[in-house]
């Protein structure tokens, strides 16, 4: 059984180099693996091993800069979710591409699990799912608003359109861990919008602990590891990941003519070009041989 830590931390990061090294020593020599983001404005991912190694990194990050309120949200997986250890240095630790915006200073309301069903139930609440498109398709909350964004930093131009609908609405926001809305209430926040509330946790801490016979939530939600969707209880879903567009599908669609393992689906078959299903068949080719040798192929993850 592996443990899974998601985890996100807003604070400011000097030297990023600096941490980096140490870091991904600390995991390497815990035989840890999934991937860490480092930014100036926090760090975020999710690390997949066992139950000491985890601990050993997750202190080990408790120590960094600003760190040592760390939370993060556990589950299990049967199989490695990962099959390598990254540590990388990026702009932003979730890309919303809006550079007033900043967490740290002020973000919504955070609302509890076992508080959220009856905020979304009230009528002058509008419930908006922060999420991407594919993520939204399986999963979402009774009468969520899909803002149909293919990447997080479409929301803002989202909002700046549709805005109008929600005049005298307080506005609930969701995503899967909670590292989303930090940002996009503090953009509603910024944009004037008074009653801002967001789920403290994100959808995996609410279906860590409300109970499926109560719950509000339709569906499962996708995760970024080898699992690809987790439902109540966090019980791993049955989705499995198109590696073509990386898109989940339920297993049924492999019966579809447009599927061919590691080439396409039937959601992104019309999008690549005959050479890029070349490359793919190739990549697909290289994985099933690294398979046989007992080897993790690069592309595999």
């Amino acid at each position: 059984m592996y443990i899974v830590a998601a985890l996100y931390h807003f604070t400011r990061f000097g030297d990023l180099a600096a941490l980096r090294g140490p870091l991904l020593d600390v995991c390497k020599s815990q035989g840890i693996q999934g991937t860490l983001l480092l930014a100036h404005e926090g760090i975020n991912g999710t690390i997949a091993g066992d139950r000491e190694g985890i601990d050993t990194v997750l202190a080990h990050i408790r120590n960094l800069p600003g760190c040592a309120a760390l939370e993060w949200k556990e589950s299990t997986a049967t199989t490695p979710p990962f099959h390598r250890m990254k540590v990388r240095l990026k702009k932003e630790i979730v890309t919303m591409g809006q550079p007033d915006v900043d967490p740290v200073a002020q973000v919504g309301n955070y609302v509890d699990p076992k508080d959220w069903n009856d905020l979304i139930s009230a009528p002058d609440v509008a419930v908006i799912d922060t999420r991407n498109d594919y993520e939204v398709a399986i999963g979402t909350f009774d009468g969520a608003v899909d803002p149909d964004t293919k990447s997080f930093g479409e929301f803002p131009a989202w909002w700046e359109k549709n805005k109008h609908r929600f005049h005298n609405k307080r506005i609930a926001m969701f995503c899967t861990g909670g590292i989303r809305c930090e940002k996009s209430t503090n953009y509603l926040m910024g944009q004037g919008v008074e009653d801002v509330y967001h789920l403290k946790g994100g959808i995996l801490k609410y279906l860590e602990e409300m109970p499926q016979a109560d719950s509000k939530w339709d569906g499962d939600c996708f995760v970024f590891d080898a699992r690809v969707s987790v439902g109540h209880g966090l019980a791993e879903g049955p989705h499995i990941l198109c590696h073509a567009c990386r898109r989940p599908l339920v297993p049924a669609d492999r019966d579809n003519p447009a599927f061919e393992q590691g080439v396409s689906c039937h959601q992104c078959i019309d999008d690549t070009t005959p050479q890029d299903k070349a490359r793919f068949r190739e990549r697909q080719k290289q994985m099933q041989l690294a398979k046989r040798r007992g080897t993790n192929h690069i592309g595999g993850q």
